[in-house]
C-alpha cells in the first residue's frame, strides 16, 4: 500500500510498470539497461479515492491522461531504475494528494460604497475627455 495522505492508500497493484530505455546520458549503460520507468494508474478503475477526488485528478492529469483514463507517467530522470522507479511514485502521489485537497469555497463579495463613487467619478471624467475631443461644440 502506497500512503498519499492520512485517508488515502492506494494497493500497489494498481500501479502498471514498464521498463524502458532511457535517452540521454549514460553510456552503454542506456543501450544495456532498460532505466527508464512507465507508471501507469487507472483512475476511472481504483476504488481507493472518491468521485471527487477522481474528477479533480483528471484535471490536474492534464495530457498525461489517455482516454482510457490511464494517467501515464515516464521517469527517465536518473541512470537508476530504482530510483526512477520511486521517482514516478513521488510524481503520482503528489498528483493524488494535490487532488485529495478540496478547493477552497469562493465567497460573494460587494464593492464599498466609496468604491462605486470612484468608479462613477471616474467614468464621468473620461465621458467629459472623450466630449472635448470631439469637433461638436458643446451645449453648455
Amino acid at each position: 500500500m502506497i500512503r498519499v495522505t492520512p485517508t488515502i492508500e492506494i494497493d500497489e497493484d494498481e500501479l502498471v510498470e514498464a521498463f524502458v530505455r532511457a535517452s540521454g546520458p549514460g553510456g552503454q549503460n542506456v543501450n544495456k539497461v532498460a532505466s527508464a520507468v512507465e507508471l501507469r494508474f487507472n483512475v476511472d478503475r481504483t476504488e481507493s479515492l472518491t468521485a471527487a477526488i477522481k474528477s479533480r485528478l483528471r484535471r490536474i492529469a492534464g495530457r498525461r491522461l489517455n482516454l482510457e483514463g490511464w494517467i501515464v507517467l515516464k521517469a527517465d530522470r536518473y541512470r537508476s531504475q530504482e530510483r526512477n522507479r520511486s521517482d514516478a511514485r513521488e510524481r503520482l502521489v503528489a498528483m493524488i494528494a494535490e487532488a485529495a485537497v478540496p478547493p477552497r469555497p469562493r465567497i460573494k463579495t460587494r464593492p464599498s460604497l466609496g468604491a462605486k463613487k470612484r468608479r462613477l467619478e471616474a467614468k464621468s471624467r473620461r465621458g467629459n475627455v472623450k466630449k472635448l475631443r470631439s469637433g461638436k461644440p458643446s451645449d453648455d
